[in-house]
């Protein structure tokens, strides 16, 4: 390697030593440059990282808030829904009360009726047994004056 210094001249020496200092100089400010990109790339896929994140997180905020909806439906039909069981339940009471008034008017109905079956054969045996009476004992009796008025009670 002394020869190589040797035998150049020292003007060519300090040329060469100029180039290599430059040399330096440029693989500095290039190694810089490309250290800032690193940083620069790294600080990028920290970003992408993170948008993915928000991007994960806002569709799971849809997804929720398409439950939220959908929960809200749900409850305006429950609450749809207990009121018309409300409804049908009160219907139900009301039917309940007429059925059984039904069944008393049924009742009621039935005893008027036999009672009307039991009166009209008492009324139709007093009838008989008068017709009879008064035919066994006549009408112009001067002594049965009080029987004429007991047969004209209506009943």
């Amino acid at each position: 390697m002394s020869h190589i210094f040797t035998c150049m001249s020292p003007a060519t020496y300090s040329r060469r030593c100029n180039r290599l200092q430059q040399t330096a100089t440029h693989c500095n400010t290039h190694c810089k440059i490309l250290h800032h990109i690193a940083t620069h790339c790294s600080t990028l896929l920290y970003t992408a990282t993170h948008c993915n994140t928000l991007q994960q997180t806002a569709t799971h905020c849809n997804t929720l808030q398409h439950t939220a909806t959908h929960c809200n439906t749900l409850q305006h039909t429950a609450e749809h829904t207990a009121t018309h069981c409300n409804t049908l339940q009160h219907t139900a009471t009301h039917c309940n009360t007429l059925q059984h008034t039904a069944t008393h008017c049924n009742t009621l109905q039935h005893t008027a009726t036999q009672y009307k079956t039991h009166c009209n054969t008492l009324q139709c045996r007093f009838s008989h047994k008068r017709a009879i009476h008064n035919a066994h004992l006549g009408w112009h009796a001067p002594h049965m004056g009080w029987l004429r008025s007991v047969g004209s009670i209506k009943l």
